[in-house]
């Protein structure tokens, strides 16, 4: 079974910008859909990015689009999410999760799509 570590969470200013690396590890990443989720206080969990193997195929919610960048190194067995203009509302705890799919073309936008998850990592939006 594949681990996950989520990791580049911190404090930041809104407008500012953060970049999150989920690394994978105890199998190879490469035909592994990752997803990244969040989830604020008193907030259900939302799918906000994922990543397929093949193209690849990618989907971000409407929330982040435009401000938010999924990609992968398999060679790093990362899967990274760069935040920029970040906004309070951004404030969440942050998951990835990985589902095996050897077509390489799942793009999962739903928590229970997901076999494996990360502990998650704290963003904080704050003057």
């Amino acid at each position: 079974q594949v681990q996950l570590a989520a990791s580049g969470g911190g404090l930041v200013q809104p407008g500012g910008s953060l970049r999150l690396s989920c690394t994978a590890s105890g199998v190879a990443m490469d035909f592994f859909t990752i997803g990244w989720f969040r989830q604020a206080p008193g907030q259900e969990r939302e799918g906000i990015s994922c990543i397929s193997t093949n193209d690849p195929g990618i989907y971000y919610a409407d929330s982040v689009k435009g401000r938010f960048t999924i990609s992968r190194d398999n060679a790093k067995n990362t899967v990274y999410l760069q935040m920029n203009s970040l906004k309070p509302e951004d404030a969440a705890v942050y998951y990835c999760a990985a589902q095996l799919d050897p077509t390489g073309r799942l793009v999962a936008t739903k928590s229970s799509e997901y076999g494996s998850w990360g502990q998650g990592t704290q963003v904080t939006v704050s003057s």
